[in-house]
């Protein structure tokens, strides 16, 4: 058979189908047969049910199955034949003028893109570069040991200072009224630490146990609130209790109470200085290869197919509506989400994905199976117990195929560098951390 393929667009493609009526006839009394033996109805013994009565009752829901079926198949075949990779689902719809004996139909579809991948060796990349130091080993320490601090009340002559646990009732009005949100009794916070607003904290900071206080606070434009979002409240507060902290030794029961066995700081900051250089390790690969797939795909040059950017779309739509589901926000399901919101990020992540495909499939750059089990291994070394990870990953296809994926685009990001003019570029392990 003779396919003929219809260019209407870029990668738009027209296929007419032709059905022989007869085998679709056949198909769709042999498919009513075998339901005659199975379907029940009143007044007639299991499988004694008349062909009419059967065609009767599901005769048209069976040839609309059988059409379904054997369309699809035609078009499965015409394409292969073809040799056309599909992008989506094609728009099919019936034919007038088919010949005699015959049904034809139309189908109307997408292709995959030719991709042309870029010079990479003209690409200027500049590559992070950072090593856990001291002062990030250190504040790793404090942190452990604000975990287990404890706390006992001041004196009560003493002010709140950095690091106190204040109790405080407190009101918020806005104009006079007050607002949601805005209202506390014996709410707990650690002064100096971020839980509160920088004026809130400067406010507190410095009162007594029993004082009250009065002062402006503004929220600022891009507050969480948005009620309250770049508007000024006028706030009450009356501290309560005001508790100093105390943060543990690093002595030998600190340090075996988080699991290291030789009780030593010196065993316990090398573990740390450990955890902090695979957390360095993926972040640092998580930067760069965000840098090197962004060049990659700025640099190609191919169309997008539409029915893959709307694919993307719905899936990133489902995904915000999960996101409010989780955040409990009523019927979520029903939430007016416009979907140009997701135009852009939809098309770069289909642009990315083709552009990729064709760089791992141009230059076998696969993950292989020693590459996924070291990856695998060195993810799970920061458990307690890392076999158990292991077997966890190991025991769901779709949970192994996450890190075949990162280490596959681990591959990428490599081979990208490798042919890029890359610029070094220092950073501090506090500034790739965020903090």
């Amino acid at each position: 058979m003779t396919v003929n393929v219809e260019t209407l667009d870029k990668l738009e493609r027209k296929i007419v189908l032709e059905l022989p009526l007869q085998a679709i006839q056949q198909e769709v009394q042999a498919r009513l047969k075998r339901l005659q033996r199975q379907v029940r109805m009143d007044g007639f013994r299991p499988g004694k049910v008349p062909l009419s009565v059967v065609a009767q009752r599901y005769g048209d829901s069976v040839q609309y199955e059988v059409m379904n079926d054997q369309v699809g198949q035609a078009f499965a075949d015409a394409v292969a034949q073809a040799q056309l990779r599909v992008a989506g689902q094609p728009r099919i719809t019936e034919k007038e003028g088919a010949a005699e004996g015959m049904v034809a139909f139309e189908a109307v579809f997408e292709v995959f893109p030719e991709v042309k991948l870029g010079d990479l060796s003209a690409l200027k990349l500049e590559k992070l570069e950072s090593s856990v130091d001291e002062s990030a080993v250190e504040r790793t320490l404090e942190i452990l040991r604000k975990q287990r601090r404890t706390f006992t009340p001041r004196a009560a002559e003493e002010p709140a200072q950095d690091g106190d646990r204040v109790t405080i009732d407190f009101e918020g009005k806005i104009d006079g009224e007050p607002f949601q949100g805005g209202q506390a009794h014996d709410f707990s916070f650690v002064l100096g630490e971020g839980q509160m607003l920088a004026e809130f904290e400067n406010a507190v900071r410095g009162m007594k146990v029993g004082e009250s206080k009065t002062f402006p606070l503004a929220f600022p434009e891009d507050y969480q609130g948005r009620e309250v979002a770049g508007k000024t409240a006028d706030f009450l507060v009356t501290v309560k209790k005001i508790e100093q902290q105390h943060l543990p030794a690093v002595d030998e029961a600190f340090v075996k109470s988080l699991g290291i066995e030789a009780g030593t700081e010196e065993a316990l900051r090398e573990d740390i200085r450990r955890n902090l250089q695979r957390e360095l390790k993926f972040r640092l690969q998580a930067r760069n290869k965000a840098t090197a797939l962004e060049a990659l795909a700025q640099a190609a040059e191919l169309d997008l197919p539409k029915a893959a950017v709307q694919a993307e779309i719905d899936r990133l739509v489902e995904g915000a509506r999960a996101d409010l589901k989780q955040r409990g926000i009523k019927d979520a399901d029903k939430a007016p989400i416009p979907r140009e919101l997701f135009q852009q990020q939809a098309e770069r992540r289909v642009r990315l994905g083709l552009v990729v495909a064709e760089l791992i499939k141009a230059h076998d750059l696969r993950a292989t199976e020693e590459q996924v089990e070291a990856h695998l291994r060195e993810l799970a070394s920061s458990y307690e117990y890392p076999e158990e990870v292991v077997r966890w990953y190991k025991s769901q296809p779709e949970r192994l195929s996450e890190i075949q994926a990162i280490v596959l685009e681990n591959n990428v990001a490599d081979f990208i560098f490798a042919q890029a003019q890359v610029t070094p570029k220092a950073i501090t392990f506090a500034e790739l951390m965020g903090q």
